[in-house]
């Protein structure tokens, strides 16, 4: 059960380095968010910021695997979080003396996008190490629902902060993300697995490429994700909805940041008590078709309490499809090479994600951001048609844990 995993010292040590992490970096995203549409009031400059978070995650991709296979996994996530903590606290300086300018806001968004490059694979990969392998699925779940926790409180009270200026975020930001440095870098772990990896070759940097691309369920199922959120990715508007089509301001914002996360919070403390155990492809599926209805939803929505239900619906949704992607991945993956798959499955993550929000700018641009959400939802749909089509393995999926045959 959930109790049992927090009676363990190393996982409360991890979530709390989670929590920390995920509080300072949606903090941050409503500050820059807000900060970047008062200073240029553009909505292709708010797309820039996801590429200005996902370039250096793509750059960086094979560098990050052969990092998180080859050395201490709680030290990299240390210095990452350190790195996003000096980040935070030089945005609140630049802010505080009027310094900061567009340019300045894509840096600070580009290095952010850099230590989270090596974090976020550290940190998958770290979970397996800290509890037992009957207890992934369900760490997993309980780890998203402290990761929703932070991705609900960190819009909201970025919001409230926001109030008092885009410098007080910014600096809470930074706080949050060095007690998150200090809970990893304390962190015990369970049980050490051995490091016997062959020298570095182009071979062993691609081999997590060569993996994911031979396993046909891990692919469907991180690239379905991939290409669902990149199109029915809304968030990067939310500025947009908050002040010219819901008419409300910082704080609805935060309102409107954080409602995914509720949805996804209670999502996964059910799958936490609940954890999936037939159908998990089909589940899957229906999962994403919802997500897909709800950005449709929201797109066309122009009452504030309408939207905020039909993103509720669209976290909850989504929080389905991570939960069997995350365990698919560790499950289906040799601890071995957890480092390299995870920055692999990391930037389909980020592509989703960053790339998401751009794609939403840009269309956003050019047809107007009703139908750049409604065009997004709607191609979601297209793609679970598709996915399941192509990737029968998936769709077949009955259980997490592969039976042997």
């Amino acid at each position: 059960m959930a109790s049992s995993l927090l009676a363990l010292k190393p996982y409360r040590h991890f979530l709390a380095s989670r929590l920390g992490s995920f509080l300072a970096y949606q903090m941050l995203a409503v500050a820059v968010g807000w900060q970047m549409y008062d200073l240029t009031h553009s909505a292709l400059n708010l797309g820039f910021i996801g590429i200005a978070q996902f370039l250096p995650q793509l750059l960086l991709t094979l560098v990050v695997g052969h990092v998180a296979d080859r050395y201490d996994r709680r030290r990299i996530v240390t210095l990452c979080q350190g790195l996003e903590g000096t980040v935070a606290l030089l945005l609140a300086l630049g802010s505080f003396f009027h310094l900061l300018t567009p340019v300045l806001l894509y840096v600070g968004a580009f290095c952010i996008g850099a230590g989270r490059a090596f974090e976020s694979p550290s940190l998958q990969a770290l979970v397996p190490s800290l509890v037992t392998e009957d207890d992934l699925p369900r760490a997993l779940a309980l780890n998203s629902s402290v990761m929703q926790i932070g991705i609900i409180s960190g819009p909201a009270l970025g919001g409230f902060i926001y109030a008092i200026g885009p410098d007080a975020v910014y600096a809470t930001c930074a706080v949050a993300w060095f007690i998150a440095t200090v809970a990893v870098g304390t962190l015990p772990l369970l049980r050490k697995v051995e490091n016997k990896q062959p020298p570095a070759s182009l071979a062993f940097l691609f081999a997590g490429i060569h993996y994911i691309r031979e396993k046909k369920v891990i692919l469907g199922a991180i690239s379905l994700d991939l290409f669902a959120v990149l199109l029915g990715g809304a968030t990067a508007l939310l500025p947009i909805y908050a002040k010219d089509i819901l008419h409300t301001g910082p704080w609805g914002m935060g309102m409107l940041r954080s409602a995914p996360a509720v949805g996804a919070l209670l999502m996964s403390v059910y799958l936490a008590h609940n954890p999936l155990q037939r159908r998990v492809g089909k589940i899957m599926f229906g999962a994403v078709a919802l997500f897909g209805l709800a950005t449709i939803v929201f797109g066309l929505s122009s009452n504030f309490f309408v939207s905020l239900g039909a993103l509720a619906v669209l976290g909850a949704s989504d929080m389905i499809s991570v939960v069997v992607r995350s365990s698919l991945v560790q499950l289906e993956t040799p601890d071995a090479m957890r480092g390299r798959v995870s920055a692999v499955s990391s930037i389909f993550i980020g592509a989703s994600n960053q790339l998401g929000e751009f794609e939403s700018g840009v269309t956003a641009a050019l047809l107007g951001p009703i139908p750049a959400v409604v065009i997004g939802g709607v191609g979601t749909l297209i793609v679970v048609g598709l996915w399941m089509r192509w990737f029968p393995q998936l769709t077949q999926r009955e259980s997490l844990v592969s039976k042997p045959a």
